[in-house]
């Protein structure tokens, strides 16, 4: 059975100054549709741009990335804008923006803009899917009167809200609670059981990748997994220096 999300061989590097820095080196990485995978690392290994990749937002330097046997590389660039409308939803507190004065659910509801929808039924779908994680509350607030709990869950419906197949999630839960963050990421993982999503997520805190069904870590621009099974198959890369001079 073809993987829905497949890296194969997969590098990536980035210049600094005269230095190319190795961030991916010849990764390997299959996850099936539904599966549940968490990406763990220390700061700067490599962990976003991974999730970038995987989300179609960032290319490899080598290597290939499908989504379902499609390479994504080889898609245009409005080819992969529509893979990331329909089909994959990224999430990373990171990239918060929206208009204070803009209600939750009306923000919830134009990330369906381009898909053709009224707004009076983006609307409605944006409210199922704010009803689903306990946000309904907040629908009418605006979004510059929320607080980091609430962003994390409004970032979370904005994603759903287009029913993706696989949503990668990149550090989603900057919360200051423990007690919240075990909610958050249980009711993500309660949200993707039911619907059947494939989930990436990557963290640097163990504890929000318990209770996914696979495990792997990154370091020295590899990728080591714990798991037999085929659903991940996460080979090391040859390892190089993490930084090397251009033309040596």
């Amino acid at each position: 059975m073809t993987p829905l999300l497949s890296l194969e061989n997969v590098s990536k590097s980035f210049f600094d100054g005269g230095r190319r820095i190795v961030v991916l080196d010849h990764v390997f990485l299959d996850v099936d549709a539904g599966v549940s995978v968490g990406v763990y690392g220390a700061r700067r290994s490599g962990k976003s741009t991974l999730l970038r990749l995987a989300a179609g937002i960032a290319l490899p330097d080598s290597g290939a990335i499908r989504f379902e046997g499609r390479d994504v590389a080889r898609m245009s660039s409005r080819e992969r804008g529509r893979l990331l409308r329909r089909e994959i939803a990224f999430v990373s507190a990171t990239d918060w923006r929206a208009n204070p004065g803009e209600s939750v659910v009306d923000h919830v509801a134009t990330s369906l803009g381009s898909d053709g929808v009224t707004m009076r039924e983006a609307r409605r779908k944006a409210m199922r899917v704010l009803h689903l994680l306990d946000a309904a509350e907040s629908a009418e607030e605006s979004m510059g009167a929320l607080s980091l709990t609430e962003r994390a869950r409004v970032l979370l419906a904005r994603a759903l809200a287009r029913e993706p197949r696989l949503l990668v999630l990149d550090e989603p839960a900057l919360l200051p609670s423990l007690g919240d963050r075990d909610r958050f990421y249980a009711l993500l993982r309660g949200v993707a059981r039911e619907w059947e999503i494939a989930l990436l997520v990557a963290s640097e805190e163990m504890t929000a990748l318990q209770g996914l069904g696979v495990f792997v870590s990154i370091a020295d621009g590899g990728l080591v997994s714990t798991e037999s099974r085929a659903t991940v198959v996460s080979l090391p890369g040859r390892r190089r220096h993490a930084a090397e001079r251009v033309g040596q």
